[in-house]
């Protein structure tokens, strides 16, 4: 059995910057603030990571009630704001979606900085939720290598049968992915449709590199011979 962990901001969707107005904006409001203090980096940190980072660097508790309540407030803004923004499905993803989940030997996943009602809701704006049954998701941990631990336990548990790392693809557009699919000894597919361009993939020594997901024979060809 082949499965696919699939990051998604920068390589399943764009969304027009919904998420991260959505995040400053709770931010601001869960810690009375009026602006940001530093700069704000997101691809390829954990919603999780990402709370702490910012309540950290202004001198906020990171508590767990801080934690949910700039979480709520952050859903609360994305679900506002998908509709608003001109985001979009990135090239080759759904033709690609599209073919490997006609496969009865193949599984796809997530693998995704965005806490679980986060993916779902922008997934479902952008009409591709159904092809994801399980994942893993930025709501506990803040580093990605153990949401990419958690998401190979997540495939396990939904499989029923033993996966070897070694048939699991990690798909994502940042260094972040490539060295977590490293960490849990999975393949890594990096594309270069977020903010990294392929150089600086490369540099990461990704399994495979492709410019977007529009390259379906050779994602098709590495993953499924």
């Amino acid at each position: 059995m082949k499965v696919c962990l699939f990051d998604i901001d920068g390589t399943l969707i764009n969304t027009g910057k919904a998420g991260k107005d959505a995040m400053v904006a709770a931010f601001l409001q869960a810690a009375e603030l009026t602006q940001i203090e530093h700069d704000l980096h997101l691809s390829g940190k954990t919603d999780r990571g990402i709370f702490g980072e910012l309540f950290e660097q202004h001198g906020k508790s990171v508590s767990e009630e801080n934690w949910q309540h700039f979480i709520d407030l952050y859903l609360a803004g994305l679900e506002k704001n998908l509709p608003l923004r001109q985001g979009t499905v990135l090239p080759g993803v759904t033709p690609l979606l599209a073919q490997l989940s006609e496969r009865d030997d193949v599984l796809l996943g997530l693998l995704t900085g965005n806490v679980a009602r986060g993916a779902e809701l922008k997934l479902t704006h952008y009409g591709i939720n159904h092809y994801f049954s399980f994942g893993g998701f930025g709501d506990v941990h803040a580093h990605r290598n153990n949401v990419a631990q958690a998401a190979l336990e997540a495939a396990l548990t939904h499989h029923g049968q033993a996966i070897s790392p070694r048939d699991v693809y990690v798909i994502g557009d940042t260094p972040n992915d490539i060295i977590c699919a490293q960490a849990i000894g999975a393949q890594s597919i990096a594309v270069a449709t977020g903010v990294f361009s392929v150089e600086q993939l490369r540099q990461h020594s990704p399994d495979l590199l492709v410019s977007d997901l529009a390259d379906l024979k050779s994602i098709s060809s590495f993953i499924l011979n």
